[in-house]
C-alpha cells in the first residue's frame, strides 16, 4: 500500500504547497488590463470559449468526476447583474476550471490573482485571455485594477477570488483568511457567492472525486462601516464554507501542524 503524502506547516495563513517557484513579477501604471482592439478580443474569445471551456470540462469530468451542487442559486442575480465568486484553494489547475464551469454558459470568470502568475513571459497573454487580473502594485496601477474589475461587473460578469490566497493540494478544510479580499464586493455593492471543492471516496480509484457545493447570493450589509462591512461578508461566507468543507470524507494528502 502505497503510504500519503504528509505536508507539515506552521502557518496556514501564509505557507504555500503548490511546489512552484515563483518570480517576482510587478504590476506598473503601464499594465493593461482592458483590451478594446478588436483582434485581440476576437481571440480571447476563441481562447476562453472555444479552447479552455471544453479543456475545463473535461478536466474536471474525467480526472475527477466533478458534480457541482446548488449551482442554480446564481440563475437569478446572473440574469441581472455581475458578481463575485468565492473558493477554497486546493487545486491546480483545476480551482481554475471550476468557475469557468459555474458561470458558464452565459457569464465568463475573470480571476484575481497574485502578479507572480504572469511572471512566464510566454504563457503571459495566454493568462490574460482567459481572464487573469494580476494584483497591482502601486496607486496608478491601481486605480486600472480596480476600473477594470466595475467594468466586468457592469457588463455582468464574474469576479472569482481566493481569499486562502495560498494553494494547499487536495486539502479538505477550510483555512482561517483575512477579510481583505471581501472589500471588493462591499465597494461595488454586489452579490457574492462561496463554492467549496470538497473530495469524496471512489470505489476503484484512489483519487477523491470532487463535489463542489455554490451558496449564496450574500450582500454586503449597508448599515455598516467599510471594515465591519467586511468583515461580516466574510464571516457569513466563511462559516458556509466551513460547513460544506465537511462533506469531505477522504484526505487524499494529509496536513499536520507542526509543535512549536
Amino acid at each position: 500500500m502505497t503510504e500519503k503524502k504528509i505536508f507539515y506547516y506552521t502557518d496556514e495563513v501564509n505557507e504555500d504547497f503548490s511546489g512552484i517557484k515563483r518570480e517576482k513579477y510587478h504590476i506598473d501604471s503601464d499594465y493593461k488590463y482592458i483590451h478594446t482592439n478588436h483582434a485581440y478580443r476576437f481571440f480571447t474569445f476563441i481562447v476562453y470559449r472555444i479552447i479552455m471551456t471544453p479543456v475545463a470540462w473535461l478536466h474536471l469530468k474525467i480526472k475527477f468526476n466533478t458534480k457541482f451542487v446548488n449551482k442554480s442559486c446564481i440563475k437569478e442575480v446572473a440574469k441581472r447583474d455581475g458578481y463575485f465568486l468565492f473558493g477554497n484553494h486546493t487545486n491546480i489547475p483545476t480551482d481554475g476550471y471550476i468557475p469557468t464551469m459555474i458561470c458558464s454558459p452565459s457569464r465568463r470568470s475573470y480571476d484575481i490573482v497574485s502578479a507572480e502568475n504572469m511572471a512566464v513571459k510566454g504563457t503571459r497573454t495566454f493568462m490574460k485571455m482567459v481572464g487573469a487580473l494580476p494584483l497591482p502594485d502601486g496607486f496608478k496601477s491601481m486605480k486600472n485594477f480596480m476600473k477594470a474589475i466595475q467594468q466586468k461587473i457592469d457588463e455582468g460578469q464574474v469576479i472569482t477570488i481566493y481569499p486562502e490566497a495560498h494553494i494547499w493540494p487536495y486539502y479538505t478544510k477550510i483555512r482561517n483568511y483575512k477579510s481583505d479580499s471581501f472589500r471588493f464586493p462591499c465597494r461595488h455593492n454586489s452579490a457574492s457567492f462561496c463554492f467549496t471543492t470538497t473530495y469524496q471516496k471512489r470505489k476503484l480509484i484512489k483519487r477523491p472525486r470532487i463535489v463542489v457545493y455554490v451558496d449564496g447570493p450574500f450582500y454586503p450589509n449597508k448599515e455598516l462601516n467599510g471594515s465591519e462591512q467586511k468583515q461580516e461578508l466574510r464571516d457569513k461566507i466563511y462559516k458556509t464554507m466551513v460547513e460544506r468543507s465537511k462533506n469531505s470524507n477522504c484526505e487524499y494528502y494529509i496536513y499536520r501542524k507542526k509543535e512549536n
